[in-house]
């Protein structure tokens, strides 16, 4: 049995409720921000998980989170940049999808009744991975995201014993992600930066042209081979 609320959107599995047998789920994602100190970008997500008053010794939860594309509108200055991912825009009746940004897997400690954890997801900026084209494509409003979970969710009965349960692929959870978050969390560890990934021997070239021309950053060399703007249009 699955139901929706209004707000934060919660899914409830399949498991009755009766005392002694197994909790009730109900995930919600509340909340994300950059992740303070981290080696490398990484948004933090704050997790309700709700047992229905029921204690939980622990729950071993694997996430799917998934980019609803469809669910969002997108200006036409955005329409180069999803090109690659889409295609042009009169197509996209039948290209725009729904994209798998990560999978993860969180341990979450014993509690009773709710809990708040923090669902971690590094972030690349490397621009030949789907999910961080399309992030990278936004300039602003909000990423509709789907969590789905899954695992194996540990509880005691009333007189004690240990029991498991495997928790089914129907536990999801919808959050709309504010870019700006994204984007801060980007611009904290790349300022102003972005990142191409090329080929060795591409690259070996791009290095003696710069050395030749004598050109102090890659961004001057660009502007070197590459037409200005006006010359674009």
């Amino acid at each position: 049995m699955r139901t929706r609320q209004r707000g934060d959107v919660t899914a409830v599995g399949p498991f009755g409720a009766p005392a002694g047998a197994i909790p009730t789920l109900a995930f919600a994602v509340t909340g994300a921000a950059r992740l303070e100190h981290a080696a490398i970008p990484t948004l933090r997500f704050t997790l309700r998980v709700d047992a229905g008053g029921a204690q939980v010794r622990s729950v071993m939860l694997d996430t799917q989170v998934r980019i609803a594309a469809t669910r969002r509108a997108y200006p036409h200055s955005a329409d180069d940049r999803l090109f690659e991912l889409f295609g042009p825009r009169a197509d996209w009746g039948t290209t725009l999808r729904s994209l798998l940004w990560t999978r993860t897997t969180l341990t979450i400690p014993a509690f009773t009744g709710q809990t708040e954890v923090d669902l971690l997801i590094p972030c690349t900026y490397d621009l030949d991975v789907t999910a961080a084209k399309y992030l990278a494509a936004l300039e602003d409003g909000e990423v509709p995201l789907e969590f789905l979970f899954s695992g194996s969710l540990f509880y005691a009965l009333r007189d004690g014993r240990l029991q498991t349960a495997r928790l089914s692929w129907d536990l999801e959870a919808e959050y709309r992600l504010p870019v700006a978050v994204w984007r801060d969390t980007m611009d904290h560890h790349f300022p102003d930066s972005a990142w191409l990934r090329l080929d060795r021997a591409s690259h070996d070239r791009l290095v003696a042209y710069k050395s030749r021309r004598a050109l102090p950053t890659w961004s001057a060399v660009l502007d070197e081979l590459l037409p200005g703007a006006e010359e674009t249009r």
